[in-house]
């Protein structure tokens, strides 16, 4: 098994713990019913669509508990291209152990591959930023889906509300003082933490610059003002840190090329990702 840094590990370990719980991976009725105690099995795990691999971790720790004297071996591992025919893993080992711990490997390798995938696809269209994820994320996932971005290529975004300050629509209109002042108020909290404003026009990015922000996120600007309006910040704001946001996928992100935009955020990249096509094939079992 990869090796992992101790929290880490022991993170995944209880989270696969869990999901196997979920599916009562201990008490399998079918195979109780009809595979014989003892019977041993090869199978292997194929893809089955083109796509970025992320999640093998987790898909390892499945099999370990469920299989811990069975024989794994991975051929691809997070961050590897595959296509369709490509062979990730080959195993054998108990057969009940084996069936008890495919569906749950499959939903985390499947699931984390396909925002791979889709993250690696943002990455390829734009050509001249940065790819970043956002917070929505699958309760539960949000880190595994965040190396999932990784994986693809794609930055992190802030982890969490304590990670970065982030100043957005729903804080300037509860904090009872204008746009400049909210982020001025901000950033002197800080803490030297980073500090984002999101701006819904040219006038609240350019203040937001000028009160001290670490970026600005524009976010849904009308298209066809966008690149004058990142042209006018830098003007003002030569060294700006521009992140842009709201409404984009990885089909629409070759038109902000060349518009002088440093990362752009997509939600889509963990709350719509569909799964990559897996699939785990038996070999007939034997005795």
């Amino acid at each position: 098994m990869q090796d992992l840094e101790p929290p880490l590990e022991q993170g995944i370990q209880e989270q696969v713990r869990q999901a196997l719980l979920e599916d009562h991976a201990w008490a399998d009725a079918t195979s109780d019913a009809v595979v014989p105690d003892g019977a041993q099995a090869s199978g292997r795990i194929v893809a089955k669509a083109s796509g970025v691999l992320s999640g093998v971790n987790y898909a390892r720790v499945a099999f370990d508990l469920c299989e811990p004297d069975g024989k794994f071996q991975w051929s691809a591992g997070d961050g590897s291209a595959v296509k369709p025919g490509d062979v990730v893993m080959t195993c054998s080992g108990s057969a009940k152990g084996l069936l008890a711990a495919e569906r749950t490997a499959l939903n985390f390798l499947q699931q984390l591959s396909g925002v791979a995938t889709v993250t690696a696809l943002a990455v390829a269209a734009g050509l001249d930023f940065q790819v970043l994820d956002t917070r929505k994320t699958t309760p539960g996932l949000r880190d595994a889906q965040k190396a999932a971005v990784v994986a693809g290529g794609g930055v992190n975004h802030r982890r969490d509300l304590e990670d970065q300050i982030l100043i957005k629509e729903n804080h300037f209109a509860l904090a009872g003082v204008s746009y400049a002042e909210a982020v001025a108020k901000a950033v002197a909290k800080s803490g030297g933490k980073i500090v984002g404003a999101e701006a819904q026009n040219l006038q609240q990015a350019c203040d937001a610059l000028a009160e001290g922000a670490t970026y600005v996120m524009l976010d849904n600007f009308p298209r066809q003002t966008l690149a004058a309006a990142i042209q006018k910040i830098r003007d003002l704001h030569p060294n700006a840190k521009i992140e842009v946001s709201g409404g984009l996928d990885p089909a629409s992100l070759g038109q902000l090329t060349g518009m002088g935009v440093d990362r752009v955020s997509l939600g889509l990249l963990t709350h719509s990702a569909p799964a990559l096509d897996l699939s785990f094939l038996f070999d007939e079992p034997t005795a």
